[in-house]
């Protein structure tokens, strides 16, 4: 399944859920319920959002674009973020006006089962987005994940509220519930800004990715070949790395030429996606050795 098919797999969800968490608001009355069917609207925004990034992303290079489209999906994350957080305010705002004139519930019971199902069909989804964007390297599917399940959470807390206010008739507590979970979910849209952060930022790969460089280069080490200004970014699910590879200034340009042609190929296999540029340096030149941190103009600037 594309990337783009996952993407159009969450609209579906959110259209679902929102005629669902609608349909228990009307019957109980209960606010919590309300803001839960609010998340799910942004949901629904959310997803259209995925699906446009996702479907840029996918596009090849070209002459404006030489390193691709895919960093788009960190603006993607990004929106997906800013929408969480403009759902937990809007969960906050109506969970006070409840909280200044409280209101009793009805039909408690029904509401609850159909925001169960509601639920269950997010974190279905939830689970196969999570895993696609993980296997996949798509953060724009990761985060349509997290917000599906921040969903799920809203719906347990807001349930388990509802619940006890039907006990206890304490309707103060429907409100209550709400807030907590409009802070909760706040939380989960600041940690995805934060990541489209790093991804703008272009961060380095992760320590395992790097972990797997090093041992691919390994065998050549001990052949003699040093590799050095080792650089890497990720860019959605693309990966890019970037060094230097020092060989025997005797040799041909065939001959190391060919090396590098092989380390890159050995990188691409270990990583798949991985985009690898090399550049070629004698060893025995001590310009070569100059550059190891920094470009070389940088360093005489």
């Amino acid at each position: 399944m594309t990337t783009q098919r996952y993407a159009v797999l969450s609209i579906f969800a959110a259209l679902v859920t929102i005629g669902l968490k609608l349909v228990a608001y009307f019957v109980t009355g209960s606010v919590g319920l309300l803001s839960d069917a609010l998340e799910s609207v942004v949901n629904l925004i959310a997803a259209f959002i995925a699906l446009w990034a996702l479907t840029v992303a996918d596009r090849p290079a070209d002459e404006e674009h030489a390193y691709g489209h895919s960093k788009v999906e960190y603006f993607a994350s990004g929106a997906e973020g800013a929408l969480i957080l403009l759902a937990a305010a809007s969960i906050g705002l109506t969970a006070w006006e409840r909280l200044r004139s409280p209101q009793p519930l009805e039909q408690v019971g029904l509401g609850l089962v159909i925001s169960i199902v509601a639920a269950a069909v997010n974190g279905g989804v939830a689970l196969i987005l999570l895993r696609a964007g993980q296997r996949l390297r798509s953060p724009t599917l990761e985060a349509d994940a997290h917000h599906l399940l921040t969903d799920v959470w809203t719906t347990a807390g807001v349930v388990v509220g509802v619940l006890i206010v039907g006990w206890t008739g304490w309707l103060i507590l429907d409100p209550l519930i709400a807030i907590i979970v409009a802070l909760n979910i706040v939380w989960t849209g600041v940690r995805l800004l934060r990541r489209t952060g790093y991804g703008l930022l272009d961060t380095a790969l992760p320590t395992a990715d790097q972990e797997v460089i090093n041992s691919v280069l390994a065998p050549y080490r001990q052949q003699g070949i040093s590799f050095h200004a080792l650089r890497t970014r990720m860019a959605g699910a693309r990966r890019f790395v970037s060094m230097h590879v020092l060989v025997p200034g005797d040799w041909s340009v065939r001959r190391g030429h060919g090396l590098a042609e092989e380390v890159e190929l050995a990188l691409h296999d270990a990583l798949p996606g991985t985009t690898v540029f090399t550049h070629l340096e004698p060893l025995e030149d001590p310009i070569a050795w100059e550059d190891q941190g920094l470009d070389r103009l940088t360093r005489r600037g």
